[in-house]
C-alpha cells in the first residue's frame, strides 16, 4: 500500500510522466506476483491515475485502452462476485467519469461517432451536464438535430446560464424567447438581469443572419446597459459588422475588444483578415505574435499568421518559401492542379530544394499521374546529389507500385550506406519488406537500426541524433515523407526515366 500511496502522491502533484512508469511496472508486478500487492479498489484506481496521466501527455490512444481495462476489472470482479464491486465512496473514480474521459480520448483522435457511442452507454439519470453537453455538441457536428436539441435543453435544466447550450439551441432553430425563458431562474429577480433578453435577441439575429438588426441589439446593449466593454459583444458585434460588409466598423470593434483584453483569441482571425486588407502588416505581425503566444493551438493565431504570409506572396511573388505555403495550402484543399504550378514554380526556381520537389510528387499521386511523379522524383533525386534524403523521395515513389517495389530496395540500400541514421529510409525499406511478406528480413533491419541507436547512445549519451532516431523507433512513427494519397493502382511506373520525359511533365503544366 506504501507503494500506492506513492503513486497516488506523483498524480496529485501532476508528475504525469513517472506516474507511467511507475504504474505500468506496479500493474505488471501486480499480475506476476501471488501477494496481494494491490487491493481490487488499489489496483481499479492505479489503472485510472495511469490512463489519466497518458492523456495529459497526450497519449490519447493508450490513454483510452488503459480506460477500457479499468473498466473490464470492474465488470470481471462483479460478475466473480456476484454482484456491483464495493468501492471506498470518494477514493475511486467512477465508471461514469472513466467513459466521460474515454469521451475525450475518442475526440482528441476526431473517432467521433464512438465517442457518442461511449456516452450513451451511461444511464440517462447518471448524465452530467458535462455529459449531457458533450452530447448535445457531439450529435449537432454529426447532424442529429433532434437529439442535441433535447441534450441541450436538459443542460439548461440544470444549468440555465450555459451560454454554449443556449448558442446551440439559437443555431438550430429554437426562438429566442423560449430560449431565454429556459435561461432565467426563479430565484433571479428579472429586474437584475434585463441585459440578458436583449443579449438572447441580438444573438437570436445574429443566428438567423439577420446583421443589421443584430448590429443595433448589440450597439444597444453596449452603450446603454451594464455590459459596455465585455469583450464578447463587442466580438459578436465585430463579427456582425465584418458580416455585414462595414469592414471599417469591425475592425475598430475587433481592436477596441482586443485592447480591452490583449489575451483575447476569439474572433481575432477576422481581425487579422482585416488589418491585412488594410495592408498594416506591422500590427498585422504584432497581432499574430501575441496570438500565438497566447494559444497556439486555437485556429485563430494560424489563420492571422496565414493573411501575414499571405503578403509575402503579394510582395515577392516569386519568393519560393511564399510559393510554398501557397502550393502547401492548396493541397490541403485538394485543389491539386493549381497547387502544382506553384510548387513547379518553386521547382523551376530552385530545383535543389526537396520541399518544391516533394509537394509535385505529393500532387501527381493525388492526381494519379504516377508515372510524372516519377520523373519528378527522378530529377529531384539528381538535383540532391542522390544524397539519402533524395534517394529515399525517390524509392517512396517507386514503392507505390507493387510492381517497381524491387527498383527501390536498391535506392534505400545506397540511402543507408551514406547515412545509417536516416530512419525514413528504415522505416520505408521495413513496409517494402512486410508488403513482400519478407517478415524476418524487416525485423533484422529493424533490431540492426535499433541497435545503432543503443551503441551511438553508450558511446556518446549526449548526441542528439541518436536519441531522436531511439524516440522514433520506439514510438513507431510513420515516415515524415509518407504521401497521404491513396495507393495508386494499373501504374505505368519505370525505374529510370530518360530527361526527355521529365521535360515532357513540364509541358502538362501551365504556369501563370
Amino acid at each position: 500500500m506504501a507503494l500506492y500511496e506513492q503513486l497516488k502522491l506523483l498524480y496529485d502533484q501532476g508528475l504525469y510522466s513517472s506516474v507511467t512508469s511507475l504504474a505500468s511496472m506496479m500493474l505488471t508486478a501486480a499480475s506476476e506476483s501471488s501477494s496481494d500487492m494491490l487491493t481490487f479498489s488499489t489496483k481499479y484506481q492505479t489503472y485510472v491515475y495511469y490512463a489519466d496521466s497518458l492523456y495529459q501527455l497526450k497519449e490519447f490512444k493508450r490513454a483510452e485502452g488503459i480506460y477500457k481495462k479499468a473498466i473490464q476489472l470492474r465488470k470481471s470482479f462483479s460478475k466473480t462476485k456476484g454482484k456491483t464491486p464495493t468501492l471506498p465512496a470518494g477514493e475511486v473514480t467512477s465508471e461514469v467519469d472513466i467513459k466521460y474521459k474515454m469521451h475525450l480520448c475518442l475526440v482528441s483522435l476526431k473517432q467521433y461517432s464512438q465517442a457518442i457511442a461511449i456516452l450513451d452507454t451511461i444511464p440517462a439519470k447518471q448524465r452530467t451536464p458535462c455529459i449531457n453537453m458533450a452530447l448535445a455538441k457531439l450529435n449537432h457536428q454529426g447532424g442529429n438535430e433532434r437529439a442535441a436539441i433535447t441534450y441541450y435543453k436538459e443542460v439548461l435544466r440544470e444549468c440555465p446560464f450555459a451560454v454554449d447550450a443556449s448558442h446551440g439551441l439559437l443555431n438550430l432553430g429554437t426562438k429566442s424567447g423560449e430560449v431565454a425563458s429556459m435561461m432565467v431562474s426563479g430565484s433571479l429577480s428579472a429586474a437584475n438581469i434585463d441585459w440578458l433578453s436583449m443579449w438572447m435577441r441580438a444573438n437570436y439575429h445574429f443566428i438567423a443572419k439577420e446583421f443589421p438588426l443584430a448590429i443595433a441589439a448589440l450597439k444597444h446593449i453596449d452603450k446603454k446597459s451594464i455590459l459596455r466593454d465585455n469583450t464578447d459583444v463587442l466580438v459578436t458585434l465585430g463579427e456582425a459588422y465584418y458580416y455585414n460588409g462595414d469592414l471599417l466598423h469591425a475592425l475598430s470593434v475587433l481592436e477596441r475588444a482586443h485592447c480591452l483584453d490583449p489575451l483575447l483569441v476569439k474572433g481575432m482571425d477576422i481581425c487579422g483578415i482585416l488589418l491585412a486588407k488594410e495592408e498594416r502588416l506591422k500590427d498585422l505581425e504584432s497581432l499574430v505574435t501575441r496570438l500565438i503566444a497566447v494559444n497556439d493551438n486555437a485556429p485563430e493565431p494560424w489563420i492571422a499568421m496565414g493573411y501575414f504570409s499571405l503578403a509575402a506572396l503579394n510582395l515577392s511573388p516569386r519568393y519560393v518559401e511564399a510559393l510554398l505555403l501557397k502550393g502547401t495550402v492548396l493541397l490541403k484543399q485538394q485543389k491539386f492542379q493549381d497547387s502544382l504550378i506553384n510548387f513547379g514554380e518553386a521547382f523551376k526556381m530552385c530545383p535543389f530544394r526537396y520541399e518544391p520537389a516533394k509537394g509535385m510528387i505529393d500532387c501527381y499521386l493525388a492526381m494519379h499521374r504516377t508515372r510524372d511523379a516519377v520523373a519528378i522524383a527522378s530529377a529531384a533525386c539528381k538535383h540532391l546529389n542522390h544524397s539519402a534524403r533524395g534517394l529515399t523521395l525517390y524509392a517512396s515513389v517507386l514503392a507505390k507500385d507493387p510492381l517497381s517495389a524491387d527498383k527501390a530496395k536498391p535506392l534505400l540500400d545506397k540511402a543507408l550506406k551514406q547515412d545509417p541514421s536516416y530512419l525514413n529510409a528504415v522505416y520505408l525499406l521495413a513496409s517494402i519488406y512486410e508488403q513482400e511478406r519478407l517478415y524476418e528480413k524487416g525485423i533484422d533491419l529493424l533490431r540492426k537500426h535499433i541497435e545503432q541507436q543503443t551503441s551511438s547512445l553508450n558511446l556518446d549519451p549526449s548526441n542528439h541524433k541518436a536519441v531522436e532516431g531511439s524516440q522514433r523507433v520506439e514510438q513507431n512513427p510513420e515516415s515524415s515523407e509518407s504521401y497521404e494519397v491513396d495507393d495508386i493502382a494499373d501504374s505505368e511506373n519505370e525505374g529510370d526515366l530518360e530527361e526527355s520525359e521529365v521535360e515532357a511533365v513540364w509541358s502538362d503544366v501551365e504556369y501563370t
